[in-house]
């Protein structure tokens, strides 16, 4: 189910990612989501011929997530998968829910409709991807629409923090969703969120926020 090519990565902020960093943004999405098994060891090359772009930024965007730990480099092979225990993930996403949950509920209170308005194409392609079983798509709109929420409280650490815990998360359990048809379903709860957000009800979005990261280590943890 892997795609043909490298999807299109809004950022935040004015700045235009470079083709290495999209690269890397989708290689990051692979490995989330499963495409990309701990252990195994990749060849830029062979990479390359599955996003449909050139060795080069291949490479250039492995040597980028091996200095991030996510992989490491094999001489004369390419690069292979680390693995993340059961532990880190736990750990992992407690961190998450213990940053994300209540900021994300304050936003009801403190942030402008209209900038919350603006994030709901990016709720929308989370549902589209789920639909059409693209997890690269997925796992890069969810990671665009949950940093897009964070940022509108104002504290770029904060952001940067999520960010590097979102992208040692592994959801291997997406592949099952998508062929139970289920995915879809889950993917609606971003519609929720952002619904409660503009109600200004707090409450509902911190119990949505609750129940969307159990996820994590419930219905998109399981191999």
């Amino acid at each position: 189910m892997a795609p043909q090519h490298t999807p299109a990565l809004p950022v935040l902020g004015s700045r235009k990612p470079s083709h290495r960093e999209r690269v890397a943004d989708a290689l990051r999405a692979a490995l989330i989501a499963g495409e990309l098994r701990p252990g195994e060891v990749y060849s830029a090359p062979g990479l390359a011929a599955r996003f449909g772009v050139s060795a080069t930024p291949v490479r250039e965007a492995m040597l980028d997530l091996a200095k991030e730990g996510l992989v490491d480099t094999v001489p004369n092979k390419g690069f292979r998968v680390t693995a993340v225990s059961e532990k880190q993930l736990d750990e992992y996403t407690h961190v998450r829910a213990l940053v994300e949950i209540p900021t994300t509920a304050r936003l009801a209170v403190t942030a402008d409709p209209v900038a919350l308005e603006a994030l709901r194409p990016v709720a929308r392609e989370i549902v589209t991807s789920a639909a059409a079983g693209d997890l690269i798509a997925y796992v890069e709109a969810d990671l665009r629409f949950h940093l897009g929420l964070l940022a509108l409280a104002g504290n770029d650490h904060l952001v940067d923090v999520v960010r590097d815990l979102r992208r040692r998360s592994r959801l291997y359990g997406l592949t099952a969703l998508v062929e139970q048809g289920r995915l879809e379903a889950s993917a609606e709860e971003h519609l929720e969120i952002l619904d409660a957000l503009l109600a200004r009800d707090e409450e509902a979005v911190r119990a949505v926020m609750t129940r969307h990261l159990g996820h994590v280590r419930g219905l998109w943890a399981a191999p």
